[in-house]
């Protein structure tokens, strides 16, 4: 049978879900779509982001997808659930888990909505298995730039825009429902640190775990790791228990990251409820909190836990970049200016320690996370055509995450963005991609030579012929 619950969306009543109110909404969301200006780029109201290309404020009227939030339906004995493209991680955990299931991949951050996940891109410590959030996918109903609404399947019609969804970034429609597919979990989840003196021998570890899915007799079934520095990083091994000693906590004085050296390759390890793994790095946004005070032990005692959110650190970020506050700061101070590099890039795990290596050269910027990852989708047709276009992996390689997001010091003399610029170039030598959530700075023919325009012009020709959204490129290198 088909299980439909109530789902509380933050500040406001329990709002139950059904298909029949999903159909009204849809029909909704066209008439207002049909009312915008056409000469007007399409943008979306949305109360939160994860996106880190801050534009102005646009006085372009928005389409409110409010009522494209929360869960639809849930099918535990299927291990399904239909979402509403808004749906953030957050509310579609807090109605799985009393089932005893989770998405096959939850990403990081409490607010990622499932919606941006998948036109976006996700990972997280299960994607060694599960690939990313969109391959877990059944179908998609989508809103496109001509205003039509489809669904999309590997199998139908629209199985082109299926599989170019992906990393389009909201430039070919919008999701309004998502069909995906749920795992089973246990409550609690056991993890276990691994120090590792240089780069290669952690690539080479990585490898090996992710490839036996186990280490040393034990199941593994979430992998990721941090490097302090070049000759001191952590490969964290997790997997599902039905019983737990203790739970750490990790939302009051204790912070997460900092456990990892004390918990390395130390007797029993460390233990979490589910759902407190799951959000682990939510608290403290990684490590990035700390640019806020807030993992000073006074501080830390007087924040409220309620606070201590991604999406609340993000607000301050966004609200320094409107005030200039921190480069001024710098200005009076005489400190040098500094380059935001927020990014996250992927590069073979044979390369892995090429790049880290670079990068504490030329950047010197730590932690770093580590994230592995193997798409779990056979190639198309099996043949040789990238399964996901627009973001060409190998679905037969193992891939490296590193995610760093802080502040470099400028030098003077220096072009502009000339971090970012050097990764962006260590990573195209490397043969890897990198994320669009962010800023980036390719030439338009660098861009579309990596991110294949020629698939991408043709969705965009069939799903968006009067270019009432904007491209990939305008959206994502020219920040419009």
């Amino acid at each position: 049978m088909v299980f439909r619950q109530p789902v509380t969306k933050r500040g406001g009543a329990p709002a139950e879900r059904g298909f029949a109110e999903h159909v009204t909404a849809v029909q909704k969301l066209r008439r207002e779509y049909r009312k915008l200006p056409e000469n007007a780029p399409v943008r979306l109201a949305k109360p939160t982001s994860n996106l880190f290309r801050f534009r102005e404020d646009s006085s372009t009227p928005a389409l409110d997808v409010s009522d494209f939030s929360g869960v639809i339906s849930l099918d535990p004995v299927e291990k399904v659930a239909d979402v509403g493209g808004m749906t953030t991680y957050e509310e579609l955990v807090a109605t799985t888990l009393p089932h005893g299931l989770m998405p096959t991949v939850v990403p990081q951050l409490r607010t990622i909505t499932l919606g941006g996940a998948v036109t976006g891109l996700g990972i997280e410590s299960s994607s060694f298995r599960n690939g990313l959030p969109h391959e877990a996918v059944q179908e998609m109903e989508i809103l496109t730039g001509d205003g039509e609404v489809v669904v999309a399947r590997r199998d139908n019609e629209h199985a082109d825009l299926f599989h170019g969804f992906p990393n389009s970034y909201g430039t070919l429609g919008y999701s309004l429902r998502l069909r995906i597919e749920l795992e089973p979990v246990s409550p609690y989840v056991h993890l276990r640190h691994l120090r590792f003196d240089s780069g290669p021998q952690a690539m080479d570890a990585l490898e090996r775990i992710c490839a036996d899915a186990g280490h040393e007799g034990q199941p593994v079934d979430f992998v990721d790791g941090v490097a302090f520095g070049p000759h001191e990083l952590y490969l964290t091994l997790a997997r599902f228990t039905d019983q737990a000693p203790w739970t750490s906590d990790y939302t009051g004085r204790d912070i997460y990251y900092r456990s990892i050296p004390r918990h390395a390759d130390k007797g029993p390890g460390d233990y979490l409820t589910v759902h407190d793994y799951l959000w682990r790095w939510d608290t403290d946004w990684f490590w990035c909190s700390r640019a806020f005070g807030t993992q000073n032990p006074v501080v830390r005692a007087l924040w409220p836990r309620s606070l201590k959110r991604s999406d609340i650190y993000r607000r301050l970020v966004a609200l320094d970049r409107r005030t200039d506050f921190s480069r001024l700061l710098n200005h009076y101070r005489g400190r040098p200016q500094q380059e935001p590099l927020i990014q996250d890039i992927e590069v073979g795990v044979e390369r892995g320690a090429e790049f880290l290596d670079f990068f504490h050269r030329e950047i010197g910027m730590t932690p770093v996370w580590m994230c592995p990852l193997r798409l779990r989708e056979p190639r198309r047709g099996g043949g040789g055509e990238h399964v996901w276009p627009l973001y060409p992996l190998e679905n037969d390689r193992l891939y490296v995450n590193f995610g760093f997001w802080g502040m470099v010091d400028t030098q003077p003399g220096t072009r502009r963005a000339h971090h970012n610029r050097l990764v962006e170039e260590e990573v195209d030598r490397l043969g890897g991609h990198k994320s669009l959530y962010s800023d980036a700075f390719y030439t338009e023919e660098e861009f579309w030579e990596l991110y294949n325009g020629t698939a991408y012009a043709k969705l965009k020709e069939t799903y968006d012929p009067r270019e009432r959204l904007l491209d990939l490129y305008a959206k994502c290198v020219g920040n419009r």
